[in-house]
């Protein structure tokens, strides 16, 4: 019990803060393109990864399709460390390098927790 507990509230974390980070990535408020393109990225970049985040929320969260859940903790995982590492390297003060190590934590947290109905199953040969 204690495990689906706290899969259930690093999960719920997770999906709204990639929800949310994914919409104002959509919407590219001037703030976010100065802020990637600070980093070295092109701001078309953020409509990609805005896509992809909301729909791995719902990837997460949808009942069944374990793979697609692998896909998508992976993609939240790639996402997140790169940005966590950009910021680094880019010797960002802690404020703007913290949401990305959360939302890294929260996706290792809520993959190790996950429910056994929730992971891919091992077919041995």
């Amino acid at each position: 019990m204690r495990n689906k507990i706290i899969y259930w509230i690093a999960t719920v974390w997770l999906a709204l803060g990639m929800f949310s980070t994914g919409i104002v990535q959509l919407l590219k408020q001037q703030a976010g393109v100065d802020a990637v393109t600070r980093l070295g990225y092109p701001a078309y970049l953020l409509t990609i990864l805005g896509i992809w985040k909301m729909l791995g929320v719902v990837a997460v969260l949808i009942p069944g399709f374990p793979r697609l859940k692998e896909w998508a903790y992976a993609g939240f995982f790639f996402a997140m460390s790169g940005a966590t590492i950009s910021h680094l390297v880019s010797h960002d003060p802690v404020g703007e390098i913290f949401p990305s190590v959360l939302l890294l934590t929260l996706t290792l947290v809520s993959w190790y927790f996950r429910p056994a109905s929730r992971k891919l199953v091992s077919v041995a040969r």
